[in-house]
């Protein structure tokens, strides 16, 4: 029975991907210096406390002329603000709303910082619709561990195997699996080089999943 519905983020509810992506490649530009998606992606789903810098010593690396580093970091965010979205993905709204019907719990499961996720959902006016969420602020290891949908789990209070969890990358789709969860992978432009091969059902955007069709991921197999 499916107990609870568990959503990635970055790339399934909020495309922060793009405007991510996007405000490093101009910024990369300005010093004369590319940034290609293949050299992106692979870190996709991962983050280690030096994410931010890692982007900014690399340019500095690739350039004769590198910017400060306070320089760089408000210019990147400053383009960022002007590329977000002002709304969730599609489908993601109307999937929730759906799950809230039938009473089946939801929570987010980030390998992202609290202070991003936690400022982001209340600006996409989605904080009523999750009963739990775990940042990678609140555990030990960010995914590809299993560590923040244990934690998802346990603060819902549901097993494993009664949820499914939503990801668009291949150390998502990794945690989630190896938490016991069943996984439905809906890959974002930017990782649709990943291996999403362990994910038990892939769609193309939320608008195309149901409560059914969820439901369908948990029940038991009969021989």
């Amino acid at each position: 029975m499916l107990a609870a519905v568990i959503f990635d983020f970055d790339g399934v509810i909020f495309d922060s991907e793009t405007p991510e992506y996007e405000s490093h490649k101009r910024l990369y530009a300005e010093y004369g210096v590319p940034l290609t998606v293949d050299e992106w992606c692979d870190a996709i789903g991962t983050w280690t406390a030096d994410h931010d810098d890692r982007r900014y010593e690399a340019l500095c690396a690739r350039t004769t002329r590198p910017p400060a580093r306070e320089v760089y970091h408000q210019r990147r965010h400053d383009i960022f603000e002007q590329l977000r979205p002002d709304a969730p993905m599609t489908g993601i709204l109307d999937l929730l709303s759906a799950l809230g019907r039938e009473r089946i719990a939801t929570a987010v499961a980030s390998t992202a910082p609290a202070r991003w996720v936690r400022s982001a959902i209340p600006r996409l006016r989605l904080e009523s619709h999750f009963q739990a969420i775990v940042t990678g602020d609140d555990v030990a290891r960010r995914k590809p561990a299993p560590d923040v949908y244990l934690e998802a789990v346990r603060r819902l209070g549901i097993d494993p195997g009664d949820a499914v969890a939503i990801e668009d990358s291949a150390p998502g789709v990794a945690a989630a699996r190896a938490a016991g969860l069943r996984v439905v992978a809906i890959p974002h432009w930017l990782t649709a080089t990943h291996d999403l091969a362990a994910a038990d059902l892939r769609v193309t955007h939320a608008g195309e999943l149901t409560v059914a069709r969820l439901q369908a991921l948990v029940a038991p197999v009969t021989k």
